[in-house]
């Protein structure tokens, strides 16, 4: 039986305080060690740690992580297009293969001078979307590094931004809602030009005058179970859980629902930057998804 690797690092402790990381090894990685270009290398620019990926009229571009993973937490540091950057969308993202895909999205929106980035954020379970949600950010996403993070167990998938909780997702099987929880994913990031949709609904195009649009990435961490190719889906997902004497840290009882605190964090981004949600889009939804009658009302 091929044996999971774990790819550990430091920047778990910041958001799981007090936590013993049973499994793994403290490792320092760069791009070249976890990521590799996917479509339109000539499109990369590299600058000592900083990957650069560019959009211009010709191209996007995009990475992958060179394996896959089920459960743990994923992150990385971005700098997003500055100045006018409507018509553009840069992702961070987690997916799994295949018409039944999960998949976990971060997209950001770009916008006009000026205007504030949104973020979009959308969860596929066996191949079925729909489940946006979109905020303003509290800060301006273009002007610094922000860290972007997706945490990955059997009980939830988080959302966070600097480690502030911005979306969980809770498993409700109990209730006859699937949960993504059977499928290795991987990692992946790009930018492309979408102004048929991405800034105010399609109105503002992508002005090429103001590109190439630069988005810029460091410290790239992926503390999580490594799926080998060549093992079952089924065999990963118990080889990724914990069992008897074996335990991994995303499994802590701690882990298995947000904190107290997280949980305040959560309601603050709710109410202060939240724009968008499908739980609350009737003319979409005319019967609220089911599991909007659980998430809205617990954080």
């Amino acid at each position: 039986m091929a044996v999971p690797v774990f790819r550990m690092s430091v920047f778990v402790v910041g958001f799981f305080v007090g936590l013993v990381l049973v499994v793994g090894f403290a490792s320092s990685v760069n791009f070249d060690e976890l990521y590799q270009p996917s479509w339109a290398s000539d499109h990369f620019l590299y600058e000592g740690e900083l990957i650069k990926l560019k959009l211009d009229q010709s191209s996007g571009a995009g990475f992958q992580s060179k394996s896959k993973y089920m459960f743990g937490k994923v992150g990385i540091q971005i700098k997003l297009v500055e100045g006018d950057s409507a018509g553009t969308v840069t992702a961070f993202y987690m997916s799994s293969e295949g018409p039944n895909h999960h998949e976990f999205d971060f997209e950001f929106l770009g916008n006009t001078t000026g205007e504030p980035y949104s973020i979009q954020t959308n969860i596929y379970v066996n191949g079925v979307g729909n489940r946006e949600q979109r905020l303003n950010l509290w800060f301006d996403p273009s002007k610094d590094f922000h860290t972007y993070s997706i945490f990955w167990n059997q009980r939830q998938v988080v959302f966070l931004v600097d480690e502030t909780p911005i979306r969980a997702h809770t498993n409700m099987e109990h209730k006859g809602i699937p949960f993504p929880k059977d499928q290795a994913m991987g990692v992946y990031s790009s930018i492309w030009n979408a102004d048929d949709w991405a800034t105010q609904g399609g109105r503002v195009k992508t002005d090429w005058s103001h590109g190439p649009f630069i988005a810029t990435y460091k410290n790239f961490e992926i503390d999580a179970c490594e799926c080998p190719v060549s093992v079952a889906a089924f065999d990963n997902a118990r080889n990724c859980s914990s069992s008897g004497a074996k335990r991994y840290w995303w499994d802590e009882p701690t882990l298995s629902e947000l904190n107290v605190h997280q949980s305040h964090q959560l309601m603050w981004v709710k109410a202060n930057h939240m724009i968008y949600d499908y739980c609350t889009d009737t003319s979409r939804f005319p019967t609220t998804p089911a599991e909007c009658q659980h998430h809205n009302h617990r954080h």
